[in-house]
C-alpha cells in the first residue's frame, strides 16, 4: 500500500509551515519521542542523486557531496511499533540531510510505502553495487523538498540500515547489477533517434553505438539528409521505411513506387534499409488484407531495386510486432501472431528478399538471461531467447536484426497507462543492465544488429515511449554506461 502526505499547500508554507508540519505529526501520533541507542548503518550515497522530471536537482555532482558520510548520529525514538514509520522518516530524511549537505527543515510532502526488499541494499543501492540477496521488511520514503527537488530513501524497519537511492521511482523492484561477458564478432549496437541532436549522439557515443535509425515515409526528403547526418558523426544509418496502411492498397504501382523510392536511398548511402514495419498489424497493413505473401512481394521488389542502386546496403525485412494475440488459429482480420506470419514469409520464399530478418523485442519484465519467471506468463514473446528463436527458425542460415529491442520503465515519470502497467515494477538499474545482456546475448547468437528502441523519445502518455528511453528525464543515461561496459 502507498500513502501520500501533502504537509500544506505551497501558498501557507511562510506563515504557517512549521506550526502546521507540527500539528500534522502531532495528530498521526501522541507519542513522546527522546534520543536514544546506537547510531544505525548508513549504506554511502550514491554518487549521483537524480530528481524526477521537471525538479530542480539540490546537487548534481558527479561524486559524493563533500560531508556525504557513512554513519549519520540520529536519534533511537522511543515508542510502540505503531510509531515505526515515523521513527524511520526522521532518520530518512536526517540521512538524507547529511548526503547532500543541505539543511532540510521543512518538506512540501513526502510519500511513504511499506515494502518487502529482497536485497542488503534495500533494492536501491544502484548497478554495481555489491548486495547480497536476503528479505528485508522496511520503507520507502520518497521527499519533495521546497524547491521541488525529490528524492528516495530506503530503510528497514527498524531504521538501523538506510540507503540513499539513485534515482527516484520504481526502485522498489530490484536493481540491476555489472554484466558478464562482451560483445564478439560483427554484431553491433545502435539506437532509434527522436531528435539527432548533439546532446543525444553525445550520449550515443557514450554507450558506444555504431548505428543510428530513422524512421521515414517513403519520398520524405528528410530521410536523405538524416543520412549524411549520420555519416558526419560516424554513425551507420538505418532507415524504416513505411507508409501509411492504406498506401498497400494502390497494389503493384505502390510496390514500384516504393521500390524506387528505396532504391534512391540506398544510391544516397543507407547503409541499412528496413522494408515496412510490423506488417503483421492492421495499424500498419490493411485491416483483413494481411498476409506474408503480398508483403514479400513488395519484399522483392524493393530488395531487387536497393541493391541494383547499391550491392552494400543490407536489405531487412520489416520487423513484426511480437505476439500471440490471434490465439491458436495464428490470424484474425486485425492481427497475425508473429511466429505464423514469420511462417508465411518462410514459405513465400522472403529469405531470397532479405540480408536480414527484422525482428522486435519490447514486452521483457526479466533479464534477457532469463526463459522462465515471467509474472505474467510463460507465452515465448515474453523472453529474449525465445522471441529470438521465433524470427530465426523458420530462416536458417539468415541473420536477425533487431529493428526495436527495448524494456520500459516508469521511473522518473508517473506511473504507466493502461495497457502497460506489466512493466510497472521495471526500474531503470535493470533497463541498463537487461539492454548490456541482450547485447551480450545476441552477439553470441546468429543477430548481426541490435536497435535500442530508443535513445531520446519524450513523450510519455498514451504510448509511454520515453519509459522506454534510455536517456532518462533528468537526463541520465545508465544504459549508456552499461552498453559500453560490453563493447567490443
Amino acid at each position: 500500500m502507498k500513502h501520500t502526505i501533502t504537509t500544506l499547500k505551497m501558498a501557507l508554507f511562510a506563515t504557517f509551515g512549521a506550526f502546521a508540519l507540527i500539528m500534522l505529526l502531532a495528530s498521526a501520533t501522541t507519542q513522546t519521542y527522546a534520543q536514544a541507542g546506537p547510531t544505525p548503518t548508513i549504506i554511502p550515497a550514491l554518487p549521483t542523486f537524480t530528481p524526477i522530471a521537471g525538479s530542480t536537482a539540490v546537487t548534481t555532482a558527479t561524486t559524493a557531496p563533500a560531508g556525504a558520510a557513512t554513519s549519520i548520529n540520529v536519534p533511537t525514538l522511543a515508542g510502540t511499533p505503531g510509531d515505526k514509520i515515523m521513527e524511520a522518516y526522521f532518520k530518512a530524511k536526517a540521512a538524507l540531510a547529511k548526503a547532500i549537505n543541505k539543511r532540510i527543515g521543512i518538506v512540501r510532502n513526502y510519500t511513504f510505502q511499506i515494502v518487502a526488499f529482497t536485497d542488503s541494499g534495500l533494492n536501491c543501492a544502484g548497478a554495481g553495487t555489491p548486495t547480497k540477496a536476503g528479505f528485508n521488511g522496511g520503507y520507502a520514503f520518497v521527499y519533495t523538498l521546497i524547491d521541488g527537488s525529490q528524492y528516495e530513501v530506503h530503510t528497514n524497519v527498524d531504521a538501523s540500515t538506510i540507503v540513499i537511492c539513485p534515482t527516484v521511482g520504481g526502485s522498489t523492484g530490484g536493481t540491476g547489477g555489472p554484466v558478464s561477458g562482451k560483445i564478439t564478432g560483427a554484431f553491433e549496437v545502435g539506437g532509434q533517434v527522436q531528435n539527432f541532436s548533439a546532446g543525444t549522439v553525445g550520449h550515443m557515443n557514450q554507450a558506444k553505438m555504431k548505428w543510428v535509425k530513422f524512421q521515414f515515409a517513403p519520398g520524405d526528403g528528410g530521410a536523405i539528409t538524416a543520412i549524411a547526418a549520420a555519416h558526419t558523426q560516424g554513425l551507420k544509418a538505418l532507415i524504416s521505411l513505411k507508409g501509411q496502411a492504406g498506401d498497400i492498397n494502390g497494389g503493384a504501382a505502390y510496390f514500384d513506387s516504393y521500390a524506387a523510392n528505396a532504391a534512391n536511398l540506398a544510391k544516397s548511402g543507407a547503409d541499412a534499409i528496413e522494408i515496412w514495419n510490423e506488417q503483421n498489424l492492421d495499424r500498419e497493413w490493411p485491416n483483413g488484407q494481411i498476409d506474408p505473401v503480398v508483403y514479400t512481394q513488395l519484399l522483392s521488389k524493393a530488395y531487387t531495386a536497393i541493391h541494383a542502386g547499391n550491392p552494400n546496403t543490407l536489405v531487412i525485412s520489416g520487423a513484426l510486432a511480437p505476439t500471440g494475440a490471434a490465439g491458436p488459429g495464428g490470424k484474425t482480420a486485425a492481427y497475425w501472431n508473429d511466429d505464423t506470419y514469420y511462417a508465411g514469409m518462410a514459405a513465400a520464399g522472403a529469405a531470397n528478399f532479405a540480408d536480414c530478418i527484422g525482428a522486435h523485442y519490447n514486452e521483457g519484465v526479466v533479464s534477457p538471461t532469463q526463459s522462465s519467471g515471467d509474472p505474467r506468463d510463460n507465452y515465448p514473446t515474453r523472453y529474449f531467447s525465445s522471441m529470438l528463436a521465433r524470427a530465426s527458425s523458420p530462416f536458417p542460415g539468415r541473420q536477425i536484426c533487431f529493428t526495436e529491442l527495448g524494456f520500459l520503465t516508469p521511473e522518473g515519470y508517473t506511473p504507466l497507462p493502461a495497457g502497460f502497467t506489466w512493466a510497472q515494477n521495471t526500474t531503470v538499474a535493470q533497463q541498463a543492465q537487461w539492454l548490456a545482456q541482450a547485447a551480450v546475448a545476441a552477439s553470441a547468437a546468429n543477430v548481426r544488429l541490435m536497435i535500442v528502441f530508443n535513445v531520446d523519445f519524450s513523450y510519455y502518455g498514451a504510448d509511454p515511449q520515453a519509459g522506454y528511453a534510455i536517456i532518462r528525464a533528468g537526463g541520465a543515461c545508465p544504459a549508456c554506461d552499461s552498453l559500453a561496459s560490453v563493447a567490443k
